[in-house]
């Protein structure tokens, strides 16, 4: 076999090449969706229908998902069919212009793409415990895709205008599910010893929701919130409070890297603390970031919490997806990671309906609400190890 070869036969490689195409369509529409819908003559209000129904869908649709992934044969087989459709429900953004036509097949767009991360999480998970993989370096890739599509359809749509949004969506969709194609299995060919198999794991997710292990997924959904609050409203507060334009896509961007840094190195550290220190770590940041945000501090020290992003989001994530990888079996293990993006999502939209109403009555001091739903998810993750303490080894 040659050099090459054998590299392409890695399978940690060929999963960071999906990674670094599977939130590249995310990054397209949340740049000009809103902008292209517009120019379509949807109203505001319409614009939110359009946004919240697959989000809505995909409540209910992860779970299913994720049932039917962790009882297949391997999770690539899941995983090539979403992405497969995918790549196909986008054609038929070119003939619709009404918009109950436009929420239908948005939804079917939306949903097909946000089922994907929960699988791609959990198979990854299990791929590199087995095989002694990076899971940081290959997570990463997804963040530095998502930050290279985002910037590639802005000098795209300034050079053809936003007639170019739905070719671009198309093509990254469809691009995502022809690399799927490539993807290795992540299941092992025999039953190999893992973490998650050193004591009797649950075979049906009913059976693991106890207290103690909700309670940091609810943590963690709480934090997230936020991160949603800050994609949707955080451009426009600071630029009512006088962030000069030119500052504003940096600042975005410099969440984006934090997390990717903080990704790539995470191997060096990362094995150190338990899967729920890394989510009460990440509630402690978000306490710090939102109630500094509340005060409308200046903007290089808005530089300095939007690095805390790598802590807030990466750790927070890392130690979701570590967490569940721990205490659970490979029979619930994309249902389980399911089950929390149902949490994240409900949370975040609950959150920005509430935060729509602060927004539009004490501004900037809206975030002094994310602040307390931080306090919220350090008591959860406390109570979490009141009733049940770690376990005496974490994941790699």
């Amino acid at each position: 076999m040659s050099p090459a070869s054998a590299r392409w036969d890695n399978p940690s490689l060929r999963a960071s090449l999906f990674h670094l195409t599977v939130f590249a369509p995310m990054a397209v529409s949340s740049v000009y969706l809103a902008i292209w819908l517009s120019e379509k003559g949807i109203q505001a209000d319409q614009i939110g229908i359009v946004g919240a129904v697959p989000v809505a869908g995909l409540l209910i649709l992860n779970l299913f998902i994720g049932r039917l992934a962790d009882k297949a044969k391997d999770w690539r087989t899941v995983i090539v069919i979403l992405a497969l459709l995918g790549g196909a429900f986008p054609l038929g953004l070119f003939f619709v212009n009404e918009f109950w036509s436009i929420v239908l097949v948005w939804a079917f767009c939306a949903m097909s793409s946000g089922s994907i991360a929960p699988v791609i999480d959990a198979a990854t998970m299990r791929l590199v415990q087995r095989t002694g993989g990076d899971f940081g370096s290959i997570r990463a890739w997804g963040t530095v895709g998502y930050v290279v599509a985002a910037s590639g359809v802005g000098f795209a749509v300034t050079a053809f205008g936003t007639a170019a949004f739905v070719p671009l969506f198309f093509a990254v969709s469809l691009l995502r599910a022809l690399v799927s194609l490539q993807l290795p299995r992540f299941r092992a060919p025999e039953p190999v010893p893992t973490l998650a198999a050193l004591s009797p794991q649950p075979a049906k997710l009913s059976a693991a929701l106890k207290p103690w292990f909700v309670l940091p997924l609810v943590a963690f959904a709480l934090v997230n919130a936020g991160h949603g609050v800050l994609g949707s409203f955080a451009a426009l507060l600071w630029h009512q409070h006088g962030v000069p334009d030119y500052y504003i896509g940096p600042l975005i961007a410099t969440s984006a890297l934090a997390e990717a840094v903080m990704m790539f190195l995470w191997q060096r550290f990362g094995g150190r603390v338990t899967a729920r220190s890394m989510i009460l770590a990440a509630c402690i940041a978000a306490l710090i970031r939102f109630t500094a945000m509340a005060f409308d501090p200046p903007v290089a020290v808005l530089f300095g919490l939007q690095t805390l992003h790598a802590v807030t989001y990466g750790v927070g994530y890392f130690g979701v997806v570590h967490f569940i990888a721990n205490w659970t079996g490979e029979d619930i293990a994309a249902e389980a990671q399911g089950f929390a993006t149902m949490l994240q999502q409900a949370t975040l939209v609950v959150t920005l309906a509430g935060f729509g109403w602060l927004v539009a009555h004490v501004g900037v001091a809206s975030y002094f609400a994310i602040s307390v739903l931080s306090l919220l998810g350090i008591g959860c993750v406390l109570l979490s190890l009141r009733l049940r303490p770690p376990k005496d080894a974490v994941l790699p």
